[in-house]
């Protein structure tokens, strides 16, 4: 009892300390890109290794007068954040429990792909976007089913010789996710349930969401070239849906609040509290070597490279020509991902700082892609708020 007044002197301080930040010059940020029509949603989270810093939802579902308004509650098509949120994490299980090893061959789960000189391809190289495989292919406009993919996945010649440089790929994560499922036997969505979203709490991410959900998910594009409809809880990524929904690449649907959870765990080493345990025993999701592995910059390469395992770490300024999406001001000690329907999660490893972002940038139609400029200037205003105070 006697330690009460000091943990409650704590968090007034540190509750004073975070109410001293100024956060309006973000607002005014993502205010401006829906006025602009860039997207009609957003959520914002911006947290540390302890808590989070700011939170703050933004606009509404859609453009029309009476759309519900985005909450905290409310959930995204997270989009290519499925390849390190669940792909990527799901491998660095079967890696730490010596299950897979990153310079196994792809063949040895799953023997088909060996075909057109694939057979040398690695686990490794599908991490780091070298394999050879090409960046995209529209199965959606030749295949209706997950076996004529998959089949066309492991038929499919090699584009470039493996490891002569970074091209990045659904395939690759695909597969990723394939071998998921032939290392522990079940479906990649229960395989990340048990081991990283039920662990974590994350009880509003997940794959292929039922209709009670549906009503909780900002719609994303209306595709008028393949499905015909509004898309409102239904994957966005074309092989995902033919998939089944459940893919290595995209599928995966949750909100800031629980990527939040999952990015702390990231930026503590992989440690977290259990919340089964009311937050008093700490646990490791990941031992810390095995997560630095992954979030690390891969060097040992014939190219230049900036990505790591799964992961995306700080892009040159001149290898696009967009401005990197994490914004110039982030260190170099950094690691992230974007996802295509608008959505990135990033960790500035330096500043102990964690900038969630997640809007619905695809409604109602790809097109606009004013994402690019809003994007790194909420970075680079995050990290101006951050620095001021410190």
């Amino acid at each position: 009892m006697k330690k009460r007044p000091a943990f409650i002197l704590f968090i007034l301080i540190y509750s004073l300390r975070v109410s001293a930040y100024d956060f309006s010059a973000l607002d005014d940020i993502v205010s401006k890109g829906i006025s602009n029509n860039y997207f009609p949603g957003a959520q914002l989270l911006i947290g540390n290794e302890n808590s989070i810093l700011y939170q703050k939802s933004y606009g509404n579902f859609t453009y029309d007068d009476f759309s519900p308004a985005v909450t905290e509650s409310s959930m995204f098509d997270l989009a290519s954040l499925t390849k390190v949120v669940a792909t990527t994490s799901a491998i660095m299980k079967l890696y730490e429990e010596y299950k897979i090893d990153l310079n196994d061959k792809v063949a040895k789960y799953i023997p088909e792909f060996a075909n057109n000189h694939k057979d040398d391809i690695t686990i490794l190289s599908l991490l780091l976007h070298n394999s050879g495989l090409k960046a995209f292919i529209p199965f959606y406009k030749y295949y209706s089913s997950k076996e004529e993919v998959l089949n066309a996945i492991y038929n499919e010649p090699l584009d470039y010789q493996m490891n002569a440089k970074f091209v990045y790929s659904d395939l690759n994560a695909i597969l990723l996710g394939l071998i998921v499922e032939k290392v522990s036997g079940i479906k990649l969505d229960d395989f990340c349930k048990e081991n990283i979203f039920n662990p974590l709490d994350m009880n509003s991410t997940l794959f292929a969401p039922d209709e009670n959900v549906k009503e909780r998910i900002l719609p994303t594009e209306y595709d008028n070239y393949w499905r015909n409809r509004q898309l409102k809880g239904e994957v966005h990524d074309e092989a995902a849906s033919i998939l089944g929904g459940v893919s290595g690449n995209a599928g995966l649907f949750s909100n800031a609040t629980d990527l939040y959870k999952f990015m702390r765990m990231m930026l503590n080493n992989g440690r977290y509290y259990n919340p089964y345990t009311r937050g008093l025993k700490e646990e490791n999701l990941f031992k810390s070597e095995i997560l630095e592995l992954f979030i690390r910059r891969f060097v040992d390469l014939s190219y230049v490279n900036t990505r790591a395992l799964g992961w995306d770490t700080k892009p040159e300024p001149a290898s696009s020509r967009y401005r990197i999406p994490c914004g110039e001001l982030i260190s170099d000690n950094c690691f992230g991902h974007t996802g295509y329907t608008g959505t990135s999660v990033w960790c500035d490893k330096d500043r102990n700082l964690i900038i969630i972002f997640l809007t619905n940038r695809v409604y109602p139609s790809r097109e606009n892609d004013g994402i690019r400029e809003v994007r790194p200037e909420v970075h680079n205003m995050a990290i101006k708020i951050m620095a001021e105070r410190n």
